[in-house]
């Protein structure tokens, strides 16, 4: 019998998440690189406007020539996350800039303002978006560094694994 027909089935943690960055790594990636596209990928994707994360993490792994394929991973695994987030953001951010709450998390209460006054609905509504978006960017490089600084050593281990073991096949 084959060695691939007695081999236990693999996660899909193991085959969708790990198994990418066990690729760069053996690829020749640094444990630095991908540590900091990860913790890039969850930094961004956790950004307090919905739709905006994949475009973000594109151009930033491009301009930092940051692993694509892995920055996107994680932004997408971080999703649930951002949702979680939205309104703790938009919380904080009225309280920074000290504005009274805006009713986010009922339809009935939007739609309301919405008929009410269109152009007020959009304005209300965009400052809330735009105080969750500070509150991020006073938040992202400490999150960033913490996370840097948290993945570099298990990274280096793994690599330092990958480089031990022998080749197969």
């Amino acid at each position: 019998m084959n060695e691939a027909a007695t081999a236990a089935p693999k996660s899909w943690w193991r085959r969708r998440v790990l198994a990418p960055i066990v690729g760069q790594l053996k690829q020749g990636t640094t444990p630095k690189l991908i540590a900091a596209t990860i913790a890039a990928g969850i930094v961004i994707g956790v950004f307090p406007i919905l739709g905006s994360t994949t475009l973000m993490c594109g151009v930033l792994a491009a301009a930092l020539r940051l692993n694509q394929p892995v920055i996107q991973l994680v932004n997408y695994l971080v999703y649930p996350v951002q949702i979680a987030l939205l309104f703790p953001f938009y919380r904080a951010g009225e309280k920074l800039f000290q504005q009274p709450p805006v009713p986010i998390a009922s339809l009935g209460a939007l739609t309301e303002r919405f008929w009410a006054s269109p152009q007020q609905f959009f304005v209300d509504y965009g400052l809330v978006a735009l105080y969750g978006v500070v509150v991020w960017c006073l938040l992202a490089p400490i999150l960033f560094g913490a996370l840097y600084v948290v993945l570099r050593s298990p990274l280096a281990a793994l690599a330092s694994r990958i480089r031990r073991e022998p080749l197969s096949g």
